[in-house]
């Protein structure tokens, strides 16, 4: 099927809700950081996803099965792995986040990031 210049999504053009919520208390380690998200597209397959999130200082833990693009827009945050290894990103960062990392995310100030997250399929064994 071939697409045309109004099937482009333009988010500037999109009314997209903002979604806010805070972290469920099994995986807050610190703070009770208010978070939102700005879900700009959801692929018709539902695995492809792109938008705004943002998060207030504060701490917990993650597990990712999914791939995740970031662009860093505002603040910084802490991410470590499982073995305690950590690395630090700020504005202007960009990174991906591989399906399988388990870890931490700590907000250090304000964070703002673009995320594109990829969720591949689960695979069965016949």
């Amino acid at each position: 099927m071939t697409k045309h210049i109004n099937d482009i999504t333009l988010f500037s053009r999109q009314n997209t809700p903002i979604d806010t919520y805070q972290l469920a208390d099994e995986k807050r380690i610190t703070g009770n950081p208010l978070q939102s998200v700005q879900n700009h597209f959801e692929s018709p397959c539902k695995q492809f996803n792109v938008g705004v999130w943002q998060s207030e200082a504060g701490s917990w833990n993650v597990s990712y099965s999914e791939y995740e693009y970031c662009d860093i827009l505002e603040g910084s945050s802490i991410i470590t792995d499982s073995q305690g290894h950590n690395l630090t990103v700020k504005t202007g960062d960009k990174f991906v986040i591989p399906a399988g990392f388990i870890g931490t995310w700590e907000v250090i100030e304000h964070c703002k990031k673009i995320y594109v997250m990829f969720e591949p399929q689960l695979e069965h064994n016949v």
